[in-house]
């Protein structure tokens, strides 16, 4: 909330009690029913940031006003309610240029925030790492900065949602300022993806294979990679629990394992500056050899969760990559159901679809089966012989690839075998030097 005081300190707990009152308009060629859902979603993304949601409408408009997006009439008529609902900040489902933010501001006397915003908001609150923090700052620093045009004071910010952040930090900072922070940061966010690629390169050296579980923002991403480690990683039932990737090895029998990486979820309108600013996280998706996209088949929203994650993925250029689709809470679904659910998804990405519950447990072996079975395809023949100074590999290949035969020789030990890119790579080094 934007409150006419002074400035003071926010901690998370600063927005409890808040009262949002949310708003959307509907365009030609939108759904209703999408629409409707998009509302019910800011609905628990107003709550994931500690508001009292005591209200929605829905305006039908053929273009959204210049000046206000919505009507004037229609704005007015919200403003009335007011009185009755005592709401403290208005929530757009739509992003508002600065000149509307300003002028709903001015109409309601109260704060105004575009859907962007609020998950600036909770992406704020939910930073752990000083990776994380980096880069929601950078975020909310870039958003910011046009909105300091025509006035927006920042000193006049007071606690509550939308005002997390760099704004707590220094009130009164200028467009100047805004740009001088935002060149420090990214410089800092530059050695951040040096150091994850540094990081990348010993793991790769160390030749486990690596799975990034994505999926929609509460689809139990981190349930699942508890239930699938062992890893311990706190899980809560709220939009963006999880913003910093969490790495957690995964036993896939018989000796071989692999590296399981929780990322940050997605969703629908996901603001451009957070995908632009956690492209650094996003990296892990990226690199990974294959992704498992946790969906919640038991949301009535799950074929628009689904294509929401196939959009993200193609916008990192990962859509390609080898992946399996985990069907999880089938818990809360009675076999016919899930049945009808899974028909009405897009699984053309997907080597294969696995229902599980993290939950319960149902499916996890399954699904662990499944990501050795394509993590095994992707592995390449190996046929050499390897020096016995080079037995570290051996084990390597014992671990992480598939060993069909080796005969041990004076001149070294004659493997078959199958493995990974990265070790296949170091094995064939490992015999060039031999040589030589």
């Amino acid at each position: 909330m934007r409150a006419p005081a002074q400035p003071t300190a926010v901690d998370a707990e600063s927005s409890a009690g808040q009262k949002a009152f949310l708003v959307g308009v509907e365009l030609p060629g939108t759904s209703h029913d999408g629409l409707r859902e998009q509302l019910d979603e800011l609905t628990e993304l107003a709550r994931t940031a500690g508001a009292e949601v005591v209200g929605s409408e829905i305006q039908r408009r053929h273009t959204p006003d210049a000046a206000l997006y919505f009507g004037k009439g229609k704005v007015a008529e919200w403003k009335a309610l007011r009185a009755d609902l005592r709401f403290d900040v208005v929530v757009s489902n739509d992003e508002l240029s600065p000149r509307q933010q300003r002028n709903l501001e001015k109409e309601f006397d109260a704060g105004v925030l575009d859907r962007t915003e609020l998950i600036l908001d909770i992406f704020a609150q939910h930073a752990r790492t000083r990776e994380g923090r980096i880069q929601v700052e950078v975020a909310q620093l870039r958003h910011m900065l046009p909105r300091l045009v025509g006035g927006r004071d920042l000193s006049r910010l007071g606690g509550g949602i939308g005002t997390r952040g760099p704004g707590e930090q220094k009130l009164e900072i200028d467009r100047r300022r805004i740009r001088t922070r935002l060149r420090d940061l990214e410089r800092e966010l530059a050695q951040v993806r040096k150091q994850r690629a540094l990081h990348r390169a010993r793991r790769a050296r160390g030749t486990q294979r690596t799975v990034a579980l994505v999926g929609y923002t509460n689809a139990g991403k981190s349930s699942l990679l508890n239930a699938l480690t062992l890893g311990g990683v706190e899980v809560e039932d709220k939009l963006f629990a999880t913003l910093d990737p969490t790495t957690r090895s995964m036993a896939l029998g018989q000796g071989a394992s692999c590296l399981l990486t929780d990322t940050v979820g997605f969703i629908q309108k996901l603001p451009t500056e957070l995908v632009a600013a956690f492209r650094a996280t996003l990296e892990e998706v990226v690199e990974a050899d294959m992704l498992v996209h946790v969906l919640d088949i038991s949301h009535p929203a799950a074929a628009q969760q689904l294509s929401t994650v196939h959009a993200v993925l193609d916008d990192l250029e990962a859509l390609a990559k080898p992946a399996i689709l985990a069907a999880n809470k089938v818990d809360a679904v009675d076999a016919d159901g899930l049945e009808a659910r899974l028909r009405q998804l897009d699984v053309t990405p997907y080597l294969e679809v696995v229902p599980v519950s993290a939950l319960r447990g149902d499916g996890l072996e399954r699904l662990r089966q499944a990501i050795a079975d394509v993590l095994a395809e992707s592995l390449r023949p190996v046929e050499v012989v390897l020096p016995y100074s080079a037995q570290d590999l051996l084990a390597a290949l014992h671990r992480d690839g598939v060993v069909h035969g080796e005969r041990f020789e004076p001149d070294g030990v004659h493997v078959r075998g199958s493995a990974p890119p990265a070790l296949a790579a170091r094995i064939a080094a490992a015999v060039e030097r031999a040589r030589a």
